[in-house]
């Protein structure tokens, strides 16, 4: 019998038994999920967004009650969702830190969303001292103001994570949305400023328009793994060209989706959408079959894997440039 498989990998400077891990989602809501996630071989809890609109509602509604005659700032209020439409607020998200750093024995990694260096970059610090062992940034910012230059949304990112890297001791990681100008300099500027690592990529939930009521209405779709091929190019593109570690998030459903993101260079592979269809307990079918593909194909590490498919190592590095292009347009045939 040969030497055991070594699925071992480094991410945000742990060292984990394997990649796979839940990407950010309601799943740890429920402690009792959680822990079937733990189970099921889960390397780490991903644990979804506390909204910087959640921590200003909650100060402005304590300065709000301290002036009840302030009837502007009341409408003001008014514009952000309301806290029943939150499933934990500020200091129930902390508390929840606490809770699944005491259910589990794997690293939990807290999620920070907003869009300016303004105070609510506080919590990173709350959710440090609550337990958390590392820390998502989900810069989720859609660029609408046409007197807005690209490189002022670049900055506001970048300031954004210096003040959180200033705030906090544990490791950051930075989620990016694909639709950045120059996305490998703005990941270069990222790694320099700091990042531990990057996650591509952020799913833009688009909004329907229901033409009977004429309303906008939010609508919510799962992903499929057709969704990934975005994210394997630019993991392929960044993989050794930044120092910190890469993580892909979206698109992954099967375990051969796991393997493509690790080859084109994935230290982690967050799932969601494939947990929510098939549970917790799916979480361990995947890495089962990714461990018989990798022995049937005589891999004995992940290492040995990793970035195999990237643009420095990959036998044809133009499949992922322009050529790839080009070649599938001409191939096309009716």
């Amino acid at each position: 019998m040969g030497d055991p498989m070594d699925l071992s990998t480094t991410y945000l400077g742990f060292r984990l038994p394997h990649p796979l891990m839940p990407g950010a989602s309601p799943m740890v809501d429920s402690l009792d999920t959680v822990q079937r996630l733990e189970e099921a071989g889960a390397a780490a809890i991903v644990m979804h967004s506390l909204f910087e609109e959640q921590i200003l509602q909650e100060q402005w509604a304590t300065i709000y009650h301290m002036d009840v005659h302030a009837e502007s700032f009341g409408e003001a209020l008014s514009y952000f969702p309301r806290p029943g439409e939150f499933a934990l607020g500020p200091e129930q998200y902390l508390a929840q830190i606490a809770r699944i750093k005491k259910a589990v024995h794997i690293p939990v990694i807290a999620s920070l969303n907003g869009t300016t260096a303004g105070g609510w970059v506080e919590y990173a610090r709350r959710m440090e001292e609550a337990g958390a062992d590392a820390l998502e940034l989900n810069v989720y910012y859609l660029a609408t103001d046409p007197e807005e230059p690209a490189a002022t949304v670049e900055q506001r990112t970048l300031d954004i994570l210096r003040t959180v890297k200033q705030t906090v001791s544990i490791p950051v990681a930075v989620k990016l949305s694909p639709f950045f100008s120059s996305l490998a300099h703005f990941a270069t500027e990222l790694d320099v400023a700091g990042a531990d690592a990057l996650i591509l990529f952020n799913r833009f939930y688009q909004p329907d328009i229901d033409i009977e009521q004429l309303e906008v209405t939010p609508r919510l779709e799962l992903s499929n793994s057709s969704e990934l091929l975005l994210r394997l190019r630019w993991l392929a593109i960044l993989s050794e060209k930044v120092r910190c570690s890469l993580a892909v998030t979206g698109g992954v459903h099967t375990a051969r989706d796991a393997i493509r993101a690790i080859m084109a260079g994935a230290h982690a592979v967050q799932m969601v959408s494939a947990l929510l269809r098939g549970g917790p307990a799916y979480l361990r079918t995947v890495l089962d079959e990714m461990t018989t593909w990798m022995e049937e194909h005589e891999y004995t590490s992940l290492r040995q894997m990793r970035g195999s498919m990237s643009l420095a190592r990959c036998p044809d590095p133009a499949a992922f440039e322009r050529a790839n292009y080009i070649r599938v347009l001409q191939g096309w045939r009716a």
